[in-house]
């Protein structure tokens, strides 16, 4: 199971139009290719969807606003998301198999993932969608409604949204099942379409964006994944960090990178929740949990490649 985040998509700093998003896809494509055919390996993709699920938002917000449109509730845009970016991730796989003369199958599937309807989430908006938003904007942005929190570290704003501990992944078993006949298959997207459930089973859909890693760590444990790979911008996990004591990790146990968590080394809102997917797929299956850079990633199973965390040392 790989795990894409923002930057496998769209480069940091550079246009976000469709055009760049390919060239950007095609690059990582190129390297998942790389990974998949260094062994007789599975491939199951998962991504992020932050920048492109805001830009959605306020598309349809502008479109009501100036063209009487409806607006789209948020886990909408997370479905069409989904469909937008799995097209180009599927493409761009597709594309880079065949350049190695590699025979293969990709598909895209819709995913819906179950949260709680009394998680205390609802009424605390963390999660960071959309672009980063310059500190002259930010009134007229919170008359309109949004939720607002200060970068610091880049000197601007970010629009966050609730975001519920995903539960259960609905279409577990059909992306099991395309898996063993070989398919690489895209899903969970953007952490899936966060859905409740009520009890006779029926499902409906609420404003919110799943974390895509966590949401990623259950459909890996779901699926048996021998490995869930993490890919970010950063090539190894970092203590201490931006202090003098920064220390960057190679090989720690789950139990290990707990104390850390514990220890608030991790922010909630970047690092935090990928070492807590990670530990919690290496907790459910024994299996092996790696954070890495996608610039990396064709030798991230390799011993000594990015922040590896196990079961036990």
């Amino acid at each position: 199971m790989v795990a894409l985040g923002g930057n496998a998509i769209q480069r940091p700093g550079c246009d976000d139009s469709v055009e760049s998003d390919f060239a950007r896809t095609g690059e990582t494509a190129r390297q998942l290719v790389a990974l998949a055919a260094g062994g007789d390996r599975r491939l199951v993709v998962t991504h992020g969807n932050g920048p492109q699920v805001g830009n959605h938002l306020l598309r349809s917000e502008l479109g009501h606003e100036h063209g009487g449109l409806p607006t789209l509730p948020l886990e909408v845009c997370v479905a069409d998301t989904q469909g937008g970016m799995g097209y180009v991730l599927q493409q761009s796989l597709v594309n880079a198999f065949h350049a190695v003369g590699l025979p293969a199958v990709v598909t895209s599937v819709v995913t819906q993932t179950v949260v709680d309807v009394a998680d205390p989430a609802w009424h605390h908006p963390t999660k960071p969608v959309g672009e980063m938003i310059p500190v002259e904007r930010v009134e007229d942005l919170r008359a309109r409604g949004w939720v607002l929190v200060e970068d610091r570290h880049r000197g601007s704003w970010r629009r966050v949204v609730a975001s519920p501990d995903p539960k259960e992944i609905v279409e577990a078993a059909a992306i099991k099942a395309l898996v063993q006949d070989g398919v690489i298959v895209i899903a969970a997207g953007g952490g899936g379409i966060p859905v409740v459930q009520s009890d006779d089973g029926t499902l409906a859909g609420r404003p919110a964006v799943v974390d895509k890693d966590l949401a990623s760590s259950l459909l890996a444990a779901d699926l048996g994944a021998d490995v869930l790979l993490i890919l970010t911008d950063v090539e190894r996990v970092a203590i201490g960090f931006d202090t003098p004591q920064e220390r960057h990790l190679g090989s720690i146990s789950a139990p290990e990178a707990r104390g850390y968590l514990d220890a608030g080394e991790f922010p909630k809102g970047s690092m935090g929740p990928k070492v807590e997917a990670v530990c919690r797929f290496v907790e459910a299956t024994g299996g092996l949990g790696v954070i890495t850079s996608i610039e990396v990633c064709e030798r991230a199973l390799e011993d000594g490649v990015g922040t590896r965390i196990t079961p036990l040392r």
